[in-house]
């Protein structure tokens, strides 16, 4: 994935979501190659996690 740029940052559609076996969306980082990254609560996959940032020291969250 290095060199890849985001060019896009969403919520999971209904679609994405029931593929996962998720009732609450996730974040959707997608990459100008088609790639779709998004955060799970744990390494199994078992339900969508939160996407935070910092800059500046100043912590946010990616989506609501």
């Amino acid at each position: 994935m290095e060199g890849r740029k985001i060019v896009k940052v969403r919520l999971q559609t209904e679609t994405e979501m029931d593929s996962e076996g998720w009732n609450k969306p996730s974040p959707v980082l997608e990459l100008d190659d088609g790639t779709l990254l998004y955060p799970s609560r744990d390494y199994e996959g078992n339900g969508p996690g939160a996407l935070f940032g910092t800059k500046d020291n100043q912590a946010f969250r990616v989506l609501p």
